[in-house]
Order: C-alpha cells, then structure tokens, then sequence
C-alpha cells in the first residue's frame, strides 16, 4: 500500500531538481540488447532524500549512472536544470599513496594550493575527519574511508549526490553512524540525495519516499511515501512496521518475475 505524502520540510521546495521522462536503457543491439531501464519517470524534488530498491540487476545503479553522465540513455530524457552531480559508490576508491587530504584535494583541481588545502580540511572536519588528514587510507577503518570518499564528493559543490550502496559493505553499528552523519550533512546542505540500497530498513530509516522498481527491465511499480518523523532509528517499531510493508511489496514483484 503506497502511504500518503508528508508536507515538505521547511527549506524543502516542490522543484523538481532531477526529473527522468520516459527513460530507458538498453545495453547491446538487436536480439542481443538487453533492456535495463524501460520508460522510467520519476521526479525527485530539489532537498529531496529519495532512496531506490529493487531485486539486484533492476536497473538502479544504471539509473545513477545515467543521472550522473557516465552513460547515455538510449531512450527518453533527463532534466537537471543546471544542477551540479556528485556520485558516491560502494567501494571508497581513494588512492592509497596518497594522504587522506591529497585525496579529497584531487576534487578540488583548478584552485589555488592555499585553497584547496583549507577547503579538503574544513570538508575533513564536516565529515569528523578532522585531524586524520595525514593518514593513508590502509590506516582507517572503512567507515572512515567511506567518509572521506563522502568529503571528496561534497567537495565538487554538488547540489544532487548520488550515492550507489555507499554502506552496503560496512557492519551495522558503522552503518548506523554513518547514516545520522549524512542525515546531518544532507539538512545542512540543502543537499538532494538519491541513494541505492538492497537493505528495506535502510531506505525507510533514511528516504523521503522509497522508489521500488520492478526485476529487470526496471520499471517504477510502486513509491513509498515515509511519514515518519526524523531521527529515525533503524530497529524503531515504526521503521520496522513500514519496512515489513515494502519488502512484502518487493517479495511479490521479485516472485511474479520468477527471480530468486
């Protein structure tokens, strides 16, 4: 059962800041293709946290793909309006001879030495690295490296971040922390975030809707709208009552394709 839409918070505007037409995406040619994303439209409004789930291989990450520029759709349109992108992955990807500094720096190119040293370091401490800025990746923990790749990305001046299982390879109490600093960042940022994950309570502990897509080809078949107030906590009743109600959803659209 799709639940009723909350009212906006407030700095939260109903402006579309990524809206998807009739998208699809098919990887190959002819017999061969095989269609990925088939006529999704979706609208995430600007300040929005939108999470997307669905059975592996529906076509989420190919969708952040797609928003991202990384890939072309091969049929419909994706609007952005101007709208700066970051994108954020499961594995860190930091480069390991360098400092934790250097490798936010690296986002900053183009401006001045002095600046970017300051700029890498006051985003180190919004994350709650600061004073870590000299450690090499193999030195941190992995929800510290995920942390970093997260100042690396805030460091592109993005207005949508999108975040492909960021935290799916984390153990529950980093998750959990990690989840309360995006929430934190994302509100005083005025960030739009859409974020992939395979984890129901997850996306009900985070998301301003759930978007569930269909086994592939991914289709939108049905969007969860969160109503409960924030901070959420993962093993709270009510995330966990909601969350029942999604992966019953997605238990019956991953059945009717006959995917295990």
């Amino acid at each position: 059962m799709t639940m009723r839409a909350q009212e906006a918070p407030a700095g939260r505007t109903a402006e579309p800041a990524v809206r998807l037409d009739a998208v699809s995406k098919t990887y190959g040619y002819g017999q061969d293709g095989l269609l990925a994303l088939d006529h999704v439209s979706l609208e995430v409004g600007t300040g929005e946290f939108v999470c997307l789930l669905g059975a592996s291989g529906c076509g989420k990450s190919t969708m952040l793909s797609l928003i991202a520029g990384l890939d072309r759709a091969t049929g419909g349109s994706i609007h952005l309006g101007g709208r700066r992108v970051a994108m954020m992955f499961q594995e860190p990807a930091l480069f390991p001879w360098l400092t934790v500094q250097r490798n936010v720096e690296l986002a900053l190119n183009g401006r001045p030495r002095a600046e970017r040293r300051a700029l890498a370091a006051e985003l180190l401490k919004t994350v709650h690295l600061g004073g870590f800025g000299a450690k090499r990746p193999h030195e941190l923990s992995g929800g510290m490296r995920q942390r970093v790749a997260l100042a690396r990305a805030l460091a592109q001046d993005c207005d949508v971040l999108l975040m492909d299982e960021p935290f799916g390879a984390l153990d529950a109490m980093t998750r959990d922390l990690l989840h309360d600093e995006l929430e934190r960042i994302w509100r005083d940022r005025g960030l739009t975030v859409l974020f992939v994950t395979h984890n129901v309570r997850e996306a009900v502990r985070l998301g301003d809707r759930v978007v569930l897509l269909s086994s592939r080809p991914g289709r939108v078949v049905e969007i969860f709208d969160v109503l409960l107030d924030r901070p959420r906590r993962t093993d709270s009743p009510e995330v966990a009552s909601l969350a029942a109600t999604v992966t019953d959803r997605l238990r019956e659209e991953v059945s009717r394709h006959g995917d295990h």
